[in-house]
């Protein structure tokens, strides 16, 4: 028995999770999802390393955009097998995808006549990544699996999902390859969600697997827990109120807008903070809150006891659903503190560029960082401590307050990934440490040696590895 592993992406670095899987004649891949690193978009306009037309199927583990984001590209390249997923990663990916392919279009536009007035061009193609259309002939390919479903993908190669807990219908995914009678599993973590987090269950565990592919997202860091949270939230809005200023959350319109709905709803029902006015400014947002309270069978048992009690957080006192662009921009006029949650969650697109405009350079407001920021976005040059940063084509100072929680973050750290991988009845044949960057990848591979001897390594970019 022979298993060819090529890893595509998220490798040594955080966006652009892809494998191929090459066994039995049968070739897969996990996830196709877009690079979001400075450093690394170009890779987005590269040449698939494989033919789209000679994949037999996609296991995708969830709707995140770097999990998902190149596939409408791989469809208009060829593939035309079936995408397989929970319902509610299909119903959430859908909205992603279309989302995603407007903004392509929108900004290949703005920057081919921002360009052409510059006189100069720019790093990458003044087209589109992928078009409407393309993300549209995605949706008919998903084929939806049920958590705890046996799939067979091909011949002699089965796969099973199971819950994640890290967003909406996200999924761990085991891949079992039968050959006469040897038999081998390879587990793909992808993104690992934490114990002990409002509205999803806890991640799944598995007590064995031959090989083992890792997040590593927060492999040398420690988060706080929920509690903790809530109670910085708490401050950074009532100083924040006191001071005159807005509260700005830029936010993942997937989870950590409603994890952050209903952390405020929480300390709205316990009158730890003012009644505010909280605008979530994003259509995308908005769509899959919907598509949250569509799915309430994959809810842990706190957030049912809410909704028996109609203290839904998707409609909290107060809360404004922002959806047109007139709306968003009529926030700005609003006189006292509001909260303004918008996407894009790294500041790299969408509505919120336009509220760091107007609130950046005020020292009275704060800008609080609810997610991880990957290297080289607007996001993470803010949270490093830029005094200067350049929005939509000017620069501006910044003066506001910069904040960041990092317990709402819907990965595990370092210490919540080892005791998933402590389940394992027995030592994995290899641990491939995947999906953070270079530093952390590494960092958590030594931890993992040190703590358990277990062969482990981190692949690099394109790496092939065979599995014996």
């Amino acid at each position: 028995m022979k298993i060819d592993i090529s890893f595509l992406g998220a490798a040594q670095n955080v966006t652009g999770s892809c494998f191929l899987v090459e066994t039995n004649g049968v070739r897969l891949l996990v996830d196709c999802g877009i690079y979001q690193e400075r450093e690394f978009i170009h890779r987005n306009w590269d040449s698939f390393p494989f033919s789209p037309d000679a994949l037999d199927a996609v296991l995708l583990t969830h709707a995140h955009l770097d999990h998902c984001g190149l596939l409408p590209k791989l469809v208009r390249e060829g593939f035309n097998g079936s995408i397989y997923c929970t319902a509610a990663t299909a119903d959430i990916a859908k909205i992603i995808l279309m989302d995603s392919a407007r903004i392509q279009e929108e900004d290949a536009e703005f920057k081919g006549r921002r360009h052409r007035r510059e006189g100069r061009r720019g790093a990458h193609p003044e087209v589109p990544l992928y078009t409407t259309d393309d993300a549209s002939a995605v949706f008919p390919l998903f084929s939806h699996v049920e958590y705890g479903e046996e799939v067979e993908v091909g011949e002699g190669v089965e796969a099973v999902f199971r819950d994640a807990g890290h967003v909406l219908g996200s999924a761990m995914i085991k891949v079992r390859v039968k050959d006469n009678r040897e038999e081998r599993t390879i587990l793909f973590s992808g993104d690992v969600g934490r114990h002990d987090r409002p509205i999803l269950r806890d991640p799944t565990t598995f007590e064995d697997a031959d090989y083992v592919l890792v997040e590593s997202t927060y492999g040398n860091r420690l988060l706080p827990d929920a509690g903790h949270t809530t109670d910085e939230l708490a401050e950074v809005i009532n100083s924040t109120v006191d001071a005159g200023g807005n509260i700005v959350i830029p936010s993942f319109a997937l989870e950590r807008a409603q994890e952050v709905l209903y952390c405020l709803n929480e300390l709205l029902l316990e009158n730890r903070v003012p009644h505010l006015l909280t605008f979530v400014d994003s259509p995308m947002a908005i769509r899959i809150t919907e598509v949250f309270e569509r799915h309430p069978g994959l809810f842990d048992e706190e957030m049912l006891a809410l909704l028996r009690k109609g203290e839904s957080p998707f409609d909290l006192p107060g809360l404004t659903l922002v959806r047109t662009v007139g709306e968003s921009k009529a926030i700005n006029r609003v006189k006292g503190s509001v909260v303004v949650i918008a996407g894009s969650g790294m500041c790299t697109g969408g509505r919120i560029k336009h509220h760091l405009v107007t609130n950046i350079s005020r020292a009275e407001s704060t800008v609080l960082f609810v997610g991880y920021q990957a290297k080289g976005t607007l996001g993470r040059r803010i949270t490093d401590g830029a005094r200067r940063v350049r929005i939509l084509g000017q620069h501006y100072p910044v003066r506001a307050r910069i904040a960041r929680l990092n317990g709402f973050s819907a990965h595990a750290d370092r210490d919540q990934l080892f005791r998933w991988l402590s389940v394992l009845k027995r030592p994995p044949r290899q641990v491939f440490v995947v999906h953070g960057e270079k530093e952390a990848a590494h960092d958590f591979a030594h931890f993992l040696r040190q703590e358990t001897g277990w062969e482990t390594s981190v692949p690099g970019y394109r790496d092939r590895v065979v599995l014996e």
